[in-house]
């Protein structure tokens, strides 16, 4: 991979992996817009692991304190102060685990096309917008009950379809069952820790059963930029999205699945 490519495909999974955009449609749409030859499996896993470990940079003490307060609830069996966060993490990830084990071939074969991802693209960024409008935004994640778990894990599963976004349905559900825009998007964001350490194994294990050549310096590149990206990313979203709402991401989504459909019909 040359310099530019490593630049664009970075940044790009960076930026988009926790906006309610799609990262997965992007990655796959620049490469087919701009010619380029398919990325690979490896610098996959890389950039995954770059916007992996922002998330956790960026959420560290929250994630200390609520590993810490788990710990305590398995030991005595109890809830103790925010370990029930830490179980709607580990809950909400299983539909979507269970959906990519069984689905991802699937999704795989018949599911990557740029119709497809205009089609979703558009479909459920209307519904981000209806669910930013109609939701009530008064409860906060202390509120946050099993049923909600179970509604936000199910919608979550929906994402492995491109350009459906895993933040972008994530967020929605958490909108649709009143949460505030700060605590959507705060709970997507600490249930995306899972589920791109389990699609970051998952291909790395693909990529270790392969014979495919290994360009270091590209992977390490990646995984550099992504990183920062990410989290320049999440931070600025989390100052300003009480502010400005899922509208500019709703237009935006709008604008790019119009302009699918007008490039490949």
């Amino acid at each position: 991979m040359d310099l530019l490519h490593i630049l664009a495909l970075a940044i790009l999974q960076g930026l988009t992996e926790f906006l309610p955009i799609s990262s997965s449609a992007h990655l796959i749409l620049l490469p087919l817009i701009a010619g380029w030859q398919d990325q690979g499996l490896a610098f996959d896993v890389a950039v995954h692991v770059g916007t992996l470990s922002a998330i956790i940079f960026y959420f560290r003490h929250t994630l200390k304190k609520i590993s810490a307060d788990w710990y305590q609830s398995v030991i005595r069996r109890q809830s103790i102060g925010d370990s029930k966060l830490a179980w709607a993490v580990l809950f909400a990830t299983i539909p979507a685990g269970l959906a990519g084990l069984l689905l991802n071939d699937l999704v795989d074969s018949y599911l990557r096309s740029p119709l497809v991802i205009a089609a979703t693209t558009i479909g459920f960024g209307l519904l981000l917008g209806w669910a930013d409008w109609y939701g009530k935004r008064r409860r906060e994640l202390k509120h946050i009950n099993w049923q909600d778990i179970l509604f936000i894990g199910l919608a979550q599963a929906v994402s492995l379809i491109p350009g459906t976004s895993r933040s972008g349905i994530t967020m929605t559900a958490g909108l649709i069952l009143g949460l505030s825009r700060h605590a959507a998007a705060q709970f997507s964001f600490l249930l995306s820790i899972p589920i791109i350490f389990l699609a970051g194994s998952w291909i790395a294990v693909k990529l270790v059963r392969s014979s495919i050549e290994i360009d270091w310096l590209a992977l390490f590149s990646g995984a550099f930029l992504s990183a920062i990206s990410a989290y320049l990313c999440i931070h600025l979203f989390m100052k300003l999205i009480s502010k400005i709402g899922m509208w500019p991401f709703v237009i935006y989504r709008l604008l790019l699945g119009s302009l699918l459909l007008i490039l490949f019909i």
